[in-house]
């Protein structure tokens, strides 16, 4: 049998080659996880008395779009974070986690062709590896622009030849930065729209960290785009509740953008699209009207932000990220580093060569580990101190 060539040369996803990296060795002391972005902090105590009063509807198809309430709260959420007003009926579509929208997008949008020849996706590189994977299965070329130190973490698409931005069909970019935490401010997010606008392409912008900041709210691709007249086709965006507020279990996103876009992604998920039960989406009808929990949550994490400061500060390339919950620590290889980590502290990260893809040219992630600050305050102090004095010290 016969099998697609286009996937025949992908890695092993992350998580797995970390597995193959590290338990083959004892760890050295006792196992603290620091690699994956999976929020342990408490999620509100109330949403099991909502699925506990909506239980019955268990036994009902719920609507692929989403309810009318919930899409009315992502609508009313949005004029609030970013002062942007939509029409719940056309421009918003519920997502069963935005991964799965994210993927989605590019099987609803991406044309076969631009220009008489093969599109391009962009995507940063370091990336999320849906990026990557939706831009293979529309048979497009997955174009993988650095976000390194020297453009401040964020991928310059601007400084990509002509000819491939005139053959991008979608832009993916994340904001804040996975896993940078580097912040798109509203001068980059003008020049991107300017620059999609000059090449007809359309933006996906992952913005699931938007709610994790230190100083001041990360400015959004909607707001920016309402503020400069863009074309309200040219940018979709993806929010989720997993990091927000802190449930990623519940499988709860949406995408917002212009009415044809989005019509077209509601199309393609009455197909493929696996709806939220509807006793969950009561409990997203309801966290996407509280804010309480949420700056509950981003105090805890402002205070894990102040302890990487306190005990990396001194690393030579430490760089305090702006917003998210991962720190993107420099080393000389990140797989050698995680490695002794784990067989000498007992800390498990994430070297940053699993999050890139190699272009021919050095990795812009070999030589860093991603670590996830999701861990209580007093356990992250200990294994950042770990960190610090096995690889720094």
């Amino acid at each position: 049998m016969q099998y697609p060539d286009r996937f025949s040369n992908l890695p092993d996803y992350a998580f797995p080659r970390l597995r193959a990296l590290l338990d083959a060795h004892a760890p050295g002391g006792p196992v603290r996880h620091m690699t994956i972005g999976e929020p342990r902090h408490a999620f509100p105590p109330w949403i099991t008395d909502v699925i506990a009063r909506h239980a019955d509807e268990f036994g009902r198809y719920p609507p692929n779009d989403g309810t009318p309430e919930l899409r009315g709260a992502i609508g009313d959420w949005l004029a609030r974070r970013y002062g942007v007003r939509v029409d719940p009926e056309t421009q918003v579509t519920a997502l069963n986690g935005t991964r799965e929208g994210l993927y989605n997008a590019a099987m609803a949008l991406c044309p076969e062709t631009k220009g008489g020849a093969v599109p391009t996706v962009l995507m940063p590189n370091p990336f999320y590896q849906v990026y990557m994977i939706a831009a293979l299965s529309v048979a497009a070329e997955p174009v993988f622009v650095p976000a390194t130190d020297a453009t401040g973490h964020l991928p310059d698409f601007a400084a990509l030849p002509g000819d491939v931005l005139d053959r991008t069909a979608l832009c993916y970019i994340c904001s804040p930065a996975n896993p940078q935490g580097a912040v798109a401010d509203e001068g980059y997010w003008s020049d991107l729209l300017a620059l999609a606008e000059k090449h007809d392409f359309r933006i996906l912008a992952d913005e699931c960290y938007s709610e994790i900041w230190r100083d001041a709210p990360p400015p959004g691709a909607l707001q920016l785009a309402a503020a400069t007249g863009a074309d309200p086709e040219r940018v979709v965006a993806f929010h989720s509740l997993s990091k927000r507020s802190n449930l990623p279990g519940l499988r709860s996103g949406f995408a917002a953008g212009g009415p044809q876009t989005i019509a077209r992604m509601k199309q393609l998920r009455n197909y493929s699209g696996a709806p939220l039960p509807l006793p969950l989406q009561r409990v997203a009808e309801a966290l996407w009207a509280d804010e309480a929990h949420v700056e509950e949550s981003r105090a805890q994490y402002v205070r894990k932000f102040a302890i990487a400061d306190r005990v990396l500060g001194n690393v030579p390339g430490y760089r305090a990220p702006q917003a998210g919950f991962f720190l993107w620590l420099p080393v000389e290889d990140g797989e050698e580093a995680a490695l002794r980590l784990w067989r000498e502290t007992g800390v498990r990260v994430l070297p940053g060569a699993y999050l890139t893809r190699d272009t021919g040219k050095a990795s812009p992630g070999a030589g860093y580990i991603r670590v996830a600050l999701v861990a209580p305050e007093d356990e992250t102090e200990q294994a950042l101190t770990a960190i610090r004095d096995c690889l720094y010290g």
